[in-house]
C-alpha cells in the first residue's frame, strides 16, 4: 500500500516537474500574456488590457521602429514596461516633448533603442531615461486580447507616424 502511495506520489511529481519545465521554456523563448498598467500607451493599449508578447523577435533582433515592447525598466530591474520603438541604433530622434518650443536631437547609441509612449504628455521614456540597451527588451507586443471588443493586432501610434531616416531610405 505505502509503495503504491509512493510510486503514484513519484510519478505525479515528475509530470509536474517536466510540465512545469515545458511551461517555463514556452513563457522564456515562446511568448507570455501581459497585463499593462498606466497610461503611457492610450490611447493604442488601456490599463488593464491584456496582451501577448512574442519574444522570438527579440533573440533574432528583429524589432523594429514602429514595434511595442515589453522591457525591463533601466530604474528598477523589477518592473516592465510597455512603450513604442521610436528610434533604433544610428537613428536622430527627438528628444523633446510634444510641449516644447525648441527642438532638441540626438542619436541613438550602438546597442540601444528609444522608447516612448504614444500618451506623449503622459508617459516616462527615454525623453527621460535616455536610450535604453537593447538587451532589456523582453518582447514584441503583437497582439491585443482583452478586452474583447477591441482583440487583435495592434495599429501605428496615433499620435505621430514613425518617419523615415537617411538610413531607412537607402535600403528601399
Amino acid at each position: 500500500m505505502l509503495r503504491t502511495m509512493l510510486g503514484k506520489t513519484l510519478g505525479f511529481v515528475g509530470y509536474a516537474v517536466q510540465y512545469g519545465c515545458i511551461a517555463h521554456c514556452a513563457f522564456e523563448y515562446i511568448g507570455e500574456f501581459v497585463v499593462c498598467s498606466g497610461p503611457s500607451m492610450e490611447p493604442t493599449i488601456d490599463n488593464k488590457d491584456i496582451v501577448f508578447s512574442e519574444r522570438m523577435s527579440r533573440h533574432l533582433c528583429k524589432i523594429q521602429k514602429g514595434d511595442i515592447v515589453i522591457a525591463k525598466s533601466p530604474y528598477d530591474p523589477n518592473i516592465n514596461i510597455c512603450k513604442r520603438v521610436i528610434g533604433l541604433e544610428n537613428d536622430k530622434v527627438c528628444t523633446s516633448g510634444p510641449w516644447a518650443l525648441i527642438k532638441t536631437h540626438t542619436y541613438v547609441p550602438k546597442g540601444h533603442v528609444w522608447l516612448e509612449g504614444d500618451n506623449l504628455r503622459n508617459s516616462s521614456d527615454s525623453r527621460n531615461y535616455g536610450p535604453i540597451p537593447y538587451a532589456l527588451i523582453q518582447g514584441r507586443v503583437c497582439l491585443k486580447l482583452w478586452p474583447l471588443h477591441s482583440i487583435g493586432t495592434l495599429s501605428e501610434s496615433p499620435n505621430r507616424r514613425i518617419i523615415k531616416t537617411q538610413s531607412d531610405s537607402n535600403t528601399d
